[in-house]
């Protein structure tokens, strides 16, 4: 028996899981809730990483505590973490203030002052405005810098005592070029000149960050000094977990807010509004397309109409006048909004063949067939629900297969049989789509 943990820090909670890879299936879990973020100021977002260390705690032993989950044939761990968050460490290691978060936006100003510095937008969630800021509201702090961390960085740092970080993580923290593969070090040098040295260096994605220190491993009853891969961000790691490491597939991730993403060739020959431009967890690129409200406009007319959305979804399935009809137009525009990434990603490279989805809305079997009519391409749902905390663990196992890319591709999570697009239904969709378009250029 070999076994992997998986680890993916989330912005509401911490979720583990353990991998049978000969088996190929997931035979623990667990998860625990992170403290919600605090708000101190307008616009700030912000967590402590000790609460991410408790969440940890909880959520691996529970994973490990499964039935048939023998902690001693645990080989190897990854870990994936949320984006974009800034945790600043002190000469003894000791974090010097709550991490601001990929929902912060406190640095606002700051974004548009760095964007002009790249000569490309950089927005305010990102991790290099977020210094900036720092830098210019609190001082004394900012000069106490002696380590920076994304938080998937800071977690691995807990767990081996080495610090360093990924190319597709560090693609989100706006001093990090992914055209070029590289860090802008002008731009690094005019935030401030003593930064370079206080940035995580960038280990290879295939690579491993460091071993499992000894009380750590005794701590969970794990394997001493079993190897810990390098990670990613969360996008990064649901890319592996979901599949999209093969040209074709596209993943739209159904939440509160919702994404469509999927491994490209190579960068957009011009810089594309609506799309981030990312590295993924491979060495290649995920540009993604976002937003920022998904199913929160369904959660809306649930509320309105005091029905459940399985009762909304009969009801537009069936066409019905009133809050099912009402739930099925607010779930065509959503998809629309989806639909208009998948020609941004194009110039990308990003043909897509089939669509995978996750998420709450992958359980709706309508809005799946919705997609498929409106992409006209077959879609697929996971059955893995944690994408990114399979994808932490299959990084962990393709690190040591000899063949990183093609274990990533075998193991990625199964899914359900496709549902092929009916073309009758998507012209009729068209006429709704271009409507919906026309109205968004006249909001703009």
């Amino acid at each position: 028996m070999s076994l992997f943990l998986g680890i993916d820090l989330g912005t509401q909670s911490l979720k583990a899981l353990v991998y049978d890879s000969e088996s190929r299936v997931v035979i623990g879990r667990g998860s625990s809730p992170c403290r919600p973020p605090d708000s101190p100021r307008t616009g700030a977002a912000e967590q402590n990483p000790s609460d991410w260390w408790r969440a940890f705690e909880r959520a691996t032993r529970e994973a490990l505590a499964g039935e048939g989950v023998d902690s001693s044939a645990i080989v190897a761990m990854g870990v994936s973490g949320q984006q974009h968050g800034l945790v600043t460490l002190d000469d003894a290691g000791e974090v010097l203030r709550p991490a601001k978060l990929w929902c912060d936006s406190e640095a606002s100003s700051e974004a548009a002052e760095f964007s002009a510095v790249m000569g490309r937008k950089i927005p305010s969630g990102y991790t290099a405005p977020k210094l900036l800021w720092m830098k210019r509201k609190e001082s004394e702090l900012f000069r106490r810098i002696h380590r920076v961390c994304l938080p998937h960085d800071w977690l691995n740092l807990q767990l081996t005592g080495e610090w360093g970080t990924d190319p597709g993580d560090a693609s989100g923290n706006g001093f990090f070029n992914p055209a070029a593969k590289e860090m802008n070090s002008a731009a690094v040098d005019w935030l401030d000149s003593s930064l370079a040295a206080k940035l995580p260096p960038l280990n290879p994605a295939d690579g491993w960050h460091g071993n499992l220190m000894p009380e750590v491993a005794l701590s969970f009853g794990l394997p001493e000094s079993i190897p810990v891969s390098v990670g990613s961000g969360d996008n990064m790691m649901s890319a592996l977990g979901a599949g999209a490491t093969r040209d074709g597939v596209m993943v739209a991730s159904l939440g509160t807010s919702g994404t469509l993403f999927g491994r490209a060739p190579g960068p957009a020959p011009i810089e594309e509004s609506g799309v981030r431009e990312f590295l993924d967890a491979t060495g290649s690129w995920l540009p993604l397309h976002c937003i920022e409200n998904c199913t929160v406009p369904l959660n809306a007319v649930a509320e309105a109409s005091g029905l459940s959305h399985t009762a909304l979804t009969e009801l537009a399935a069936q066409k019905e006048l009133g809050p099912g009809n009402k739930y099925r137009e607010v779930m065509e525009e959503v998809s629309f909004a989806l639909h208009a990434g998948a020609s941004l990603l194009e110039k990308w490279g990003l043909r897509g063949e089939e669509l995978r989805v996750v998420g709450g809305g992958a359980r709706n079997p309508f809005w799946l067939s919705l997609l498929a009519d409106i992409f006209g391409v077959p879609v697929l749902a996971l059955k893995e629900p944690d994408t990114a905390a399979l994808g932490a663990a299959l990084q962990a196992l393709a690190a040591k297969s000899g063949d990183f890319l093609k274990t990533l591709r075998d193991h990625a999570s199964p899914t359900s049989e496709a549902l092929q697009p009916d073309f009758e239904r998507r012209e009729a969709l068209r006429a709704r789509s271009e409507r919906w378009k026309e109205s968004q250029e006249g909001i703009a």
